[in-house]
């Protein structure tokens, strides 16, 4: 009597390799749409461009980030998070350190040296906006400002709760001075027209909300 013969193992499928050759990707079309914007420009730059630097395919391009615009926009994002992926603000560490913190003089320095790290990615950015020219830019720029500004809404609001700003402050008040204050265009003002240095402007920074704000 024959034996039954054994039915194959069936291997499961495992697709971390792809997902890693794919993250890979990814940071390399970043970094080579980050170099070439900020060296050449946006308009000089086409998307073929981008993918002979990153040494891709077009298609893997398009595939892994999108248009031009959408590739601009997730160096934005990754700029403001400090990571290879867009973070909500929510999420972001040094937002959740600030919750945290009961005392009003300290989340703003929290958030000071926050600020001093994110423009220092994002100052190069600003200024490939600023001569991009490009409706799409403008605009994702315009929606990033409007986004900051409802982030800074909360931010005076945690603030207020302290009971530790000068008394007659609104909260919208409160809102814009920050929102005014931490803008990139603010920060390329003074460290790289001026020539501070972000240790110089972030300490700066702290102390003058703290003026401007706290009894």
């Amino acid at each position: 009597m024959m034996s039954p013969v054994a039915s194959p193992v069936k291997r499961r499928y495992d697709a971390s390799g792809r997902r890693q050759a794919a993250q890979a990707n990814r940071r390399a079309i970043l970094e080579a749409a980050r170099e070439l914007f900020t060296t050449r420009g946006y308009a000089a730059t086409t998307m073929n461009d981008i993918a002979e630097r990153a040494q891709v395919a077009l298609d893997t391009v398009y595939a892994a980030v999108g248009r031009k615009p959408e590739l601009f926009l997730a160096l934005v994002e990754t700029a403001l998070s400090g990571t290879d992926q867009a973070v909500p603000a929510q999420q972001r560490d040094y937002v959740r350190a600030i919750q945290a913190e009961p005392d009003a003089a300290r989340k703003l320095d929290i958030y000071a040296r926050a600020i001093g790290s994110i423009h220092s990615r994002l100052a190069p950015l600003l200024r490939v906006a600023q001569t991009a020219a490009h409706p799409e830019v403008r605009q994702m720029w315009q929606d990033i400002a409007r986004r900051r500004a409802a982030n800074m809404r909360e931010l005076a609001q945690e603030l207020s709760d302290t009971g530790q700003l000068r008394p007659g402050l609104g909260l919208d008040e409160i809102a814009d001075v920050i929102w005014a204050t931490n803008s990139p265009e603010f920060y390329c003002l003074l460290v790289e027209d001026r020539g501070w240095s972000p240790e110089r402007f972030t300490a700066w920074l702290a102390a003058t909300w703290h003026r401007l704000l706290l009894v």
